[in-house]
């Protein structure tokens, strides 16, 4: 694995680690499991609550800009979709389209720029709004497709967990929404059981 190594998590409320009672959520998780393991990493945290694809978009370069000097191996994760598909007034906060079309700007400048990979949603419930599972998994699809197209590796998270008892229980014991810390744990855990996150962090790239 690479030394001194930055990593900008970009996101929404499961990025941020919403209800994890650590404060870690799962960027937290797996940084600690790269430093025990000899990395030299900087982590940053820049999961926002209600962010959308379209809040994203309007601040990723900007911030991860600040973090991520050209002379250092700085890396880009992006981790959205759930924020798109809430009903607000009936109708979902962004369209399916407009939530590709968003992922298609970000990755476009991302991946140009540094070495980026995508974290889909996860998949969730929520009261009153019967057909978010159904969405969630139409952006999923979508975003796996906008990610092979741009040439960037995709986790489908959602394919993961739909069939997971355990993770739904754990969201319907909590707040009916996000999962506490057991949640982030089985986020984290796919995600370092996933192989191309460990030959992502295996070679070293500066700019």
């Amino acid at each position: 694995m690479s030394n001194d190594v930055r990593i900008c998590f970009f996101g929404d409320r499961f990025v941020n680690g919403t209800r994890d009672g650590s404060f870690r959520g799962w960027p937290g998780r797996v940084s600690a499991w790269l430093h025990a393991r000899g990395m030299q990493l900087t982590a940053y945290n820049l999961g926002v609550r209600r962010d959308t694809s379209a809040d994203v978009l309007a601040r990723w370069r900007f911030e991860a800009q600040r973090r991520l000097p050209d002379s250092i191996d700085g890396r880009l994760v992006f981790s959205f979709g759930v924020n798109d598909c809430v009903e607000e007034d009936g109708m979902p906060r962004l369209i399916l389209m407009d939530t590709l079309k968003n992922a298609e700007r970000i990755l476009a400048e991302a991946a140009a720029w540094k070495p980026t990979l995508v974290v889909g949603p996860p998949a969730i419930t929520m009261a009153g709004q019967d057909s978010i599972i159904e969405r969630i998994g139409a952006v999923s699809c979508g975003l796996e497709g906008v990610c092979s197209a741009a040439g960037v590796p995709y986790l489908d998270l959602f394919s993961a967990l739909i069939g997971e008892p355990e993770w739904q229980r754990e969201i319907a014991a909590g707040d009916g929404v996000h999962p506490s810390e057991a949640g982030y744990d089985r986020l984290a855990d796919i995600i370092l059981q996933w192989p191309v996150w460990r030959d992502w962090l295996s070679s070293t790239t500066t700019s």
